[in-house]
């Protein structure tokens, strides 16, 4: 800024576009708060059918959530407005009040071409004026008066761009629609893009060439900005694919600068978390920069990179990074649906991702090298629920679940650590984000939201691949699997307690993936737990017909324990169980909330670990090497547990049962043997259907 326009700058035009601007964000406020506690607010609440399910209720809740950025814009480009705003007129004055010290030592500043300005001497005593003094001035007044208006100028200077520069950036992170980015000020906003360009310098510029303290400062960078939108997208941009790729590669490389690897080893896992967390949110931007970043990112997984001690594929090396962060969605899908095109085409793609045996690029705990790039992805997928349920629902160019859940090979890649596959693991837990639409089933916080009709085809999708493996089902999805089929316990119980007439979910597939859920007594514990959830969920919301939740209730009891028996009765052909089953103790419950949207909130949680405590605690109900006895003695072991939902029936439906017109159910035998009838009933059916797939 020169010293004419900063000097005779007429700021009131600012002054009303900042009143103009306050004016948009107040009523955009507005529209916010009916978006969002109306508009929103209902569709939530609606009883959505066909269309409408997938369509009107996503338009509305991007329709909210626009409101909600073109707020947060708006309010954003106020402040930085009117913090620029205000720091002009305060040089303006600044400036002022300079120019009057120098006219009081006869000194003034005057512009010259190109933007410049020269100090000289306001009245010439030889031309001053008979009997007029002229203030007398030093050298050095003169040399104050300059340096003064020029850190005047250069203030003023750093301030008009600076707001440029960050409401271009803010305006940028949205190629359409709006930007949620959110600052209060100009110098929040521009000290984050000056930190992702420095952090960007250090690894285009160094590398693993860096200094342990260069390192200690990139790390802090990311750590602090990690959440900061132009930090994030400016970062990722700045850095490109390709040299984020190079950059991972080279410093996970065994041989990378000594001084930094023997100094840093043990940071790597942060500094991996942290670098995660940036991208992830990098991908959140819709600048046009971040797109072509997304598309290339992906061009560049099939490819491979060489380190000095070996080479790995581009999605090895990513997807390392995408343990951590929130990915978007779209590149999640594009990435997902890249990579599996590119193993299928691999054919065996563990021999290409074992080229290197001594490579590690996984830093986070020490249970993976991370040379599958399966394991970072379904870990990804497992942060973003909305993307799972995409990935595990395509079915085209190639069936992307059927991938993963039973056609991949799987490949061990922690050989120095015996355990679960950690990439079936991931797959597990991503799976279920997929049909249920919450990240982690265990999190006492998490918000379980009715199903929309693409989480039920996942279900489905996924229950029939699942059921088609037969005993080669993955032994480290069964617990994810129990906890799925309890997230959509509605429609299994109705399946598992009328296997004859055809529901929603096949029963013969659930009798199918139930028996191999129980092969481990842990999950088939669980799987137990969740479908209590169900059952007590139908008790205390079935009022028309309450005889009906009475009967549903035996015969899926029965149903899990011909499942159970399946699994365990060697005379029913090849021993399944695992040696979770021959050792005797209390059992093991994985966790988890059991339906937390339940109409009767803890009330029914409460009652659901009452029944099946009691159920665990019943010592002829204990299975251990036992396991294997016949029906009979099987389908007496449940005493407890049919006794404790029977009570919970009678308490719900009390005057119903006592109504003469109602026979057969009274407490003390009726309801009692009205259930255990339904569950005789309910193994004998469960046998009929089992042996289908």
């Amino acid at each position: 800024m020169d010293l004419e326009t900063l000097r005779f700058g007429e700021f009131g035009k600012l002054s009303q576009a900042i009143t103009a601007w306050k004016g948009v964000a107040d009523k955009l406020k507005t529209l916010e708060t009916d978006a969002r506690d109306d508009l929103k607010a209902k569709a939530d609440k609606a009883n959505w059918a066909g269309v409408n399910a997938t369509v009107s209720r996503g338009f509305i809740t991007k329709t909210a959530g626009e409101f909600t950025d073109a707020h947060t814009q708006a309010t954003t480009i106020h402040d930085i407005l009117k913090d620029t705003h205000d720091e002009l007129v305060s040089y303006k004055e600044q400036l002022e009040q300079a120019l009057e010290r120098g006219r009081k030592k006869n000194l003034t500043v005057t512009p010259i071409a190109g933007g410049g300005f020269t100090v000289t001497m306001l009245i010439h005593p030889d031309r001053a004026a008979k009997g007029h003094d002229v203030p007398d001035h030093s050298p050095q007044d003169a040399e104050h008066l300059r340096d003064d208006v020029q850190r005047i100028l250069n203030r003023a200077t750093e301030s008009d761009t600076t707001a440029a520069t960050v409401l271009r950036a803010i305006v940028d992170q949205a190629e359409t629609g709006f930007s949620g980015a959110k600052y209060g000020d100009r110098d929040s906003a521009i000290e984050a893009v000056r930190n992702a360009e420095e952090a960007a310098k250090l690894i285009k510029e160094k590398g693993d060439e860096m200094s342990p303290e260069e390192f200690q400062r990139l790390n802090g960078l990311l750590a602090s900005n990690k959440n900061d939108p132009l930090f994030q997208e400016r970062f990722a941009t700045q850095v490109g694919p390709k040299g984020m790729l190079d950059f991972w590669a080279d410093l996970s490389s065994p041989d990378s600068t000594k001084d930094l690897t023997q100094t840093q080893l043990n940071q790597l896992g942060e500094f991996q978390k942290n670098l995660g967390h940036v991208l992830g949110g990098a991908t959140q931007s819709d600048s046009p920069a971040m797109r072509q970043w997304e598309n290339d990112m992906v061009k560049l997984g099939g490819e491979r990179f060489h380190t000095r001690t070996g080479d790995a594929y581009g999605f090895q090396i990513m997807s390392n990074l995408m343990r951590t962060g929130d990915y978007d969605d779209q590149f999640l899908n594009k990435y997902g649906n890249e990579l599996v095109a590119t193993e299928k085409k691999m054919k065996i793609p563990d021999r290409f991702y074992l080229m290197e045996p001594t490579l590690k690029m996984n830093f986070i705990g020490d249970a993976e090298f991370g040379r599958d790039p399966m394991a970072g992805f379904m870990t990804a997928l497992s942060n973003s629920p909305d993307s799972a349920t995409d990935f595990f629902n395509t079915k085209e160019p190639q069936d992307n679940a059927q991938w993963v859940l039973k056609d991949r090979p799987s490949f061990d890649d922690s050989p120095l650590k015996d355990g679960p596959n950690e990439t079936l693991d991931a797959t597990g837990k991503a799976m279920f984000a997929a049909v249920s639409g919450v990240t982690d089933a265990k999190d006492p916080n998490a918000e379980f939201l009715p199903h929309t009709p693409e989480q039920r085809e996942a279900m489905k999708h996924t229950l029939g691949i699942l059921a088609s493996t037969g005993n080669d089902f993955p032994a480290e999805l069964r617990d994810d699997m129990a906890l799925a089929m309890g997230n959509h316990g509605d429609w299994v119980h109705k399946a598992m307690s009328n296997p004859l007439v055809e529901q929603e979910l096949d029963s013969g597939q659930l009798m199918e993936v139930s028996k191999q859920v129980s092969r481990n007594k842990d999950a088939y514990t669980e799987l137990v737990r969740q479908m209590h959830g169900a059952i007590t969920a139908d008790i205390y919301t079935e009022k028309a017909h309450p005889e009906d939740s009475l009967d549903r209730a035996g015969r899926t009891v029965g149903f899990l324990e011909e499942a159970r028996y399946q699994a365990t009765n060697g005379e029913k052909g090849e021993k399944l169980t695992d040696a979770s089953w021959e050792k005797a103790g209390r059992y093991h419950v994985i966790g988890g909330l059991v339906t937390p949207w339940h109409p009767a909130g803890d009330a029914a949680q409460r009652v659901v670990d009452l029944v099946t405590s009691k159920m665990l605690e019943d010592e002829q109900n204990r299975i251990n090497a036992q396991a294997t006895a016949d029906h009979t003695e099987t389908y007496t072991n449940r005493r407890l547990e049919l006794q404790n939902l029977a009570d919970l029936w009678y308490r719900e439906n009390k005057d119903w049962a006592e109504d003469p017109a109602h026979e057969g159910y009274s407490k003390t035998h009726g309801a009692y043997s009205q259930i255990e009838g339904a569950a005789n009933d309910g193994n004998k059916k469960a046998e009929g259907v089992s042996g289908t797939q």
